[in-house]
């Protein structure tokens, strides 16, 4: 029994007697944790780690060890008492009788977060009003290290009547950022080396009050849609006024990859053309997407297509059908009815925006925003001072060219209107087929012929209507969706231009007709 004890004995002071083995062991991968003392030499030792130093936060004590206050130093606590233990040590006085206690009139509930901060407990904020007073003291005590965690922390900020904590990768996408929280809340997007820019803090009392981030005027629940929209999760659109909200607040906080992603539109593959598609209005148009896909043929090596793509969402362009509405359109067809060379004419603000977009599609193209001289030009106060027209730009005159495919979809007067049944097809021209003047001549246009006249409207009174026109037939287009076609021209103000093909219209022959189709008020 003895030998037995003396053997334990021996093994279990086995690793104490061989120290070197022991040392090693210690080293290895398999050995315990880090003692106390280790993970304290890894606090730098800007003052004694050892010590406790006192703190009065507003009517609050707090003592707190060197080791915690070097945790997160140079600061504003290591700093003080560094330079009492200096001049204590310089006048050889005693270090415990000379550490006086340092008094700040700040918040001691706030400070209670800080100084689990700086025991090494993780400290997130609360809420809006919890972050903005963690910040501001932070700054203030100059703590580095809860400063750049607060750098990195989520945005709290309130809309409407909502409380939100919005975590700052979801504005790291480019077509939502610089956005409005990058700009309104610019102080908490600013480095950590930056803050409270301009202000001296020499001999700063305290820092200055920040209001907590709110947008009052806003609609809590329907920033959290967009919010769910960010993070990838997808929103029930319910109608076209909740659209509306969505993208009006999109715009408010210039979301515009969230915005691009909004707008009415619809993408598809069109197997008889083969090739996409995408259907746009014509407000929501913007300059960086569109692009020019060439297409060219024996007879006409100018032609091509509009394409589109939206900025921040597409990654690769289709072929734009644009959608023009708000009865902003007139067509007029040719002589006694001749659908050879139909033109449209726009009105307010869509002639504008068509204008736009022509010298866009010109710019594009590589030509020149004006085809006028440059001495008239300047004399009438420079291309800028040109009213928005399409004939100010080098693809068009003010009425613009008009194809209408026997394919295109008709609806006049609310009915079904076929340009076969009409008879007034077009000859094939160079286009691929479709109806259309060539080439600035008229070789290619089909034999004029009346179109049908609907028998809800008595054939004597659209006669007069023509011939009031000069003979020319003409619709109102309350809706209509067009292919952008370039091709070459004979004897225009360019050599190319800019033509319109119809792909689905809804029209009216008369105002006979839209009274017809005028609702009374409330149904």
């Amino acid at each position: 029994m003895a030998r037995k004890a003396g053997e334990q004995l021996n093994a279990h002071a086995a690793p104490a007697t061989n120290g070197h083995m022991g040392i090693q062991q210690q080293h290895q991968p398999s050995s315990q944790p880090l003692s106390t003392q280790q993970l304290i030499s890894h606090i730098p030792k800007i003052l004694p780690h050892e010590r406790v130093f006192p703190i009065q936060i507003g009517s609050e004590l707090f003592k707190l060890s060197g080791a915690s206050l070097s945790s997160d130093a140079p600061s504003y606590f290591s700093q003080y008492f560094l330079c009492q233990i200096k001049h204590a040590e310089e006048n050889g006085e005693d270090i415990s009788s000379a550490i006086r206690t340092l008094s700040i009139d700040r918040d001691p509930d706030t400070f209670k977060d800080i100084a689990l901060h700086l025991q090494g407990y993780h400290v997130k904020p609360r809420d809006a009003t919890h972050f903005v007073r963690l910040f501001a003291d932070a700054q203030f005590y100059r703590l580095p290290k809860l400063m750049s965690q607060l750098y990195e922390e989520s945005i709290f900020t309130t809309i409407g009547e909502r409380q939100f904590e919005i975590p700052r990768e979801l504005f790291s996408d480019p077509g939502n950022s610089p956005n409005f929280f990058s700009l309104g809340f610019a102080v908490f997007f600013s480095s950590p080396d930056e803050l409270f820019p301009g202000l001296d803090r020499e001999g700063l009392i305290r820092p200055p009050s920040i209001v907590p981030p709110a947008i009052p005027t806003r609609n809590g629940d329907i920033f959290a849609e967009l919010l769910n929209l960010l993070r990838g999760y997808p929103v029930n659109i319910r109608d076209e006024g909740h659209r509306a909200e969505l993208l009006r607040d999109c715009r408010y906080f210039n979301f515009k990859g969230l915005e691009q992603r909004l707008i009415p539109h619809h993408i598809s593959y069109n197997l008889s053309r083969r090739r996409h598609e995408i259907v746009l209005r014509l407000r929501d148009i913007l300059k960086s997407g569109i692009t020019m896909a060439s297409e060219p043929t024996a007879l006409d090596p100018a032609a091509g297509w509009v394409n589109y793509a939206r900025p921040f969402v597409d990654d690769k362009a289709h072929e734009l059908v644009l959608e023009i509405g708000d009865e902003s359109t007139r067509l007029q067809f040719g002589p006694n009815g001749s659908a050879g060379n139909m033109r449209a004419e726009f009105f307010g603000e869509v002639k504008t925006r068509v204008a736009k977009l022509f010298e866009v599609i010109s710019t594009k193209l590589n030509l020149p925003l004006t085809t006028q001289p440059l001495g008239l030009l300047m004399a009438q106060g420079g291309a800028s001072s040109q009213p928005a027209t399409p004939g100010n730009t080098p693809l068009s005159e003010d009425l613009v060219r008009v194809m209408l495919d026997p394919e295109a979809s008709v609806t006049l007067d609310g009915k079904p209107w076929s340009l076969k049944e009409a008879g007034n097809i077009p000859a094939p021209s160079s286009a691929g087929g479709l109806g259309a003047a060539n080439s600035g001549g008229e070789q290619n246009s089909p034999t004029p012929l009346p179109l049908s006249v609907p028998a809800s409207q008595p054939f004597s009174r659209k006669r007069r209507r023509v011939e009031m026109n000069g003979g020319l037939e003409e619709w109102i287009v309350r809706t209509g969706q067009w292919r952008l076609r370039i091709q070459g021209v004979k004897n225009g103000k360019a050599a190319i231009e800019c033509c319109l093909v119809a792909v689905k219209l809804d029209a009216m022959s008369s105002e006979h007709a839209r009274n017809v189709q005028r609702p009374f008020l409330g149904g």
